[in-house]
């Protein structure tokens, strides 16, 4: 007789391939290693800031792409601190359980539940971050947009594993749409931040001729 923990779980035909353990593993990784890296060059150009405010950061394009302009506003350290160090800790986190999950751990839903609730936090960051940076600084920093494209599949999906392995209630209908159109979702997503971004900087995407 199958344990009450296992018969629980979906049948192993219904649940996405993405979001099965090796194969949502290795997303958690490659999502997570990127998002890191990024997190981790943001580190290294605050710290050369720090010991040299006139520096000039790989990242400094022009007055509206550079990360060094938008490091010295007060967005870029809303906990007193420079927000990347967030993205070193959390993105670690994610990559570890990607690592765990490849080498067969079955994680316990409460660490399933911590997880969706530090990436839901995480987006919800990302997203007042993303406002900020666009409307109210108009200063786009590179590096921070790899750690903004990370995020939304990393949502998205991670949310769609929760559903499909019973760890957020849902009824199967609502679990089966999101699975269904996780991609679509990641999609428009990304065509609404190039959009947002294109409107606002069309002026010097596109420069009148007038």
């Amino acid at each position: 007789m199958p344990s009450p923990t296992t018969s629980a779980r979906p049948a192993y035909a219904a649940v996405p391939a993405l979001v099965r353990a090796r194969p949502f593993g290795w997303f958690l990784v490659i999502t997570g290693v990127v998002a890191w890296i990024a997190s981790a060059t943001l580190v290294l150009e605050r710290l050369e800031l720090y010991t040299n405010p006139n520096a000039k950061i790989s990242c400094d394009i022009n007055s509206w792409i550079s990360c060094g302009d938008v490091m010295q506003t007060a967005q870029a350290a809303i906990f007193g601190f420079p927000n990347p160090f967030i993205g070193l800790v959390a993105f670690a986190v994610v990559i570890t359980t990607g690592v765990v999950l490849l080498a067969g751990a079955d994680l316990a839903r409460w660490y399933w539940i911590g997880l969706q609730a530090g990436i839901t936090l995480g987006m919800v960051l990302i997203c007042w971050f993303f406002t900020q940076a666009v409307y109210v600084l108009a200063i786009l920093c590179p590096y921070c947009m790899v750690v903004w494209s990370m995020m939304i599949p990393l949502f998205v999906w991670t949310t769609v594993r929760n559903l499909k392995h019973g760890v957020i209630p849902a009824g199967p209908g609502a679990a089966k749409f999101a699975a269904d159109w996780a991609w679509v979702i990641v999609g428009l997503a990304y065509l609404g931040v190039i959009a947002a971004i294109f409107f606002k900087f069309m002026h010097v995407i596109i420069p009148s001729n007038a």
